[in-house]
This record gives structure tokens, sequence and C-alpha cells, in this order.
């Protein structure tokens, strides 16, 4: 019997742990003009434990912010990272950096780590992250696409999935999508059948001249998390969905 236990950092930062051996999702631990949590940390960089691994969807700053993550000290913890971005986490120090696309794999330690689809604004990969029965989803900020029914082909059972659910669309590109809504990310639990949910990636701002100029979002937080604990209740009944406040813990028996 093994336990998997969540703790929601901010935005798509997850801290992740499979009975002591602890990953991190997309680290952001600082903000800029256009980019703000919306929420407070759950865990300050500071207070990070000694992980077992890092993975990163994606380049973005808010996924992937190594001018302040380069303050963690072990530069030799594992990192896995979307094909062509190493160079940012190896030219701060990191010096345990692989590269991944889609269904390649590599293990921290006793944490088997699977690459798998994604789809944003910039090339992307979502991650299965495995020890022994234990199983979780990380889906960075993807889109809803085709290629996301090809897990269930990997990985049959899911303990947790971790979905973004604020349906991002950026104004000047006529309003295109580049993240899934809470609808999406129902019918992605429909798909992938996980026992718990947990949204991640709703409380993010641009500030009022991003979002009035650059950036839509599907809704206010609230709203957000009401459509995706409707939404998911109806196409995947069997799906626990757990709203997390920063640093609050999610665990579970495996």
């Amino acid at each position: 019997m093994a336990t998997i236990t969540i703790t929601r950092v901010a935005h798509s930062s997850v801290l992740i742990d499979f009975d002591g051996h602890q990953v991190l999702t997309d680290p952001w631990f600082s903000e800029r003009f256009g980019y703000y949590h919306g929420e407070p940390y759950g865990i300050t960089l500071e207070k990070l434990p000694r992980l077992a691994g890092v993975v990163v969807s994606h380049g973005h700053y808010d996924h992937y912010d190594m001018q302040a993550f380069q303050a963690y000290p072990d530069k030799q913890v594992p990192m896995a990272v979307k094909r062509g971005i190493a160079q940012d986490a190896r030219k701060v120090g990191f010096t345990n950096v692989v590269e991944m696309d889609a269904w390649e794999t590599t293990n921290f330690g006793p944490i088997k780590v699977t690459a798998a689809p994604g789809k944003h604004g910039v090339p992307e990969i979502t991650y299965l992250l495995q020890v022994g029965e234990a199983t979780v989803y990380f889906g960075g900020d993807t889109l809803l696409i085709p290629e996301l029914k090809e897990i269930r082909e990997h990985c049959q059972k899911i303990d947790v999935a971790l979905l973004a659910i604020n349906g991002l669309r950026i104004r000047p590109a006529f309003n295109r999508k580049v993240v899934m809504d809470a609808n999406d990310a129902a019918e992605l639990c429909r798909i992938l059948q996980p026992r718990y949910a947990v949204p991640i990636h709703y409380t993010f701002k641009g500030g009022a001249l991003m979002d009035s100029l650059f950036l839509k979002y599907a809704g206010k937080p609230e709203k957000l998390l009401q459509q995706f604990e409707q939404a998911t209740a109806s196409l995947s009944p069997t799906t626990s969905v757990q709203i997390l406040a920063p640093g609050e813990p999610l665990t579970i028996t495996v």
C-alpha cells in the first residue's frame, strides 16, 4: 500500500509526494509585469523539501522560471523538460536535465516519468508520474486534443489528474484558445477516468492592461471551479474533484 500527497504551490506548480519521493511541477516563484499568480504561494522556494525531481511542461516564464529557481540549492536535482528548452536550466547551473517528447521515459529514482502529448501556444508535453501502482497525471496547461486519448493505451489507471481550467485565449490572435477550460478538463476526466481531479491554473492574472488588451479567461476562479465540479460530476461521476487552497495537502492511499 502506498500514499500520494498532492500540495498545490500556486498556478501550475504542484508538489507531488510519493511516500517521501517528491516531484515539483512547472516551477514559478517570482512575478513580473503581465504575470501574476493571483494567489499566495502554498510553499515558498526557500521552504521546498529535497526534491526527487522537477518536471516542466513548456518554456513559458510562468511554468519554467529558472531565474528564480536557480536559488534551489541542489543543482543536481533531476529535471525533465520539453525538448529544446534545457539550456534555460543548464545556464543557471542545473546539471541533470533531460529533454523529452511524448512517450519518452526517464526516472527520478523510483519514479517513472513518461512524457505525454500536449498542445499550447508553444511546444508542450504533459506527464505521467508512476511509482508502482500509484500514478499521477500532470496536464501542464495543455488544450484538449485527440492525442490525449493515447494516455489510456499507456496507463489504465490514474489516481490523480492535475488539470488546467482557465480556458485562456489570446485576444490579438483572434481570441485563439491556448488552455483547456473547465468543460474541456471535465471531458478529459471522462477520457482518463482518474480517481481524483485537482484543478490548477485558474487564478493567473495579467494585470489590468494585459487582461484588457491581450488575455481573456473563461471566467473568474470561483465560476471556473464551480463549472469544473458540475461538468465532471456529469461526465465522469466516479472522479472526485478536490479543490485545494495553496499549501493544502490531499493524501490518498493506493
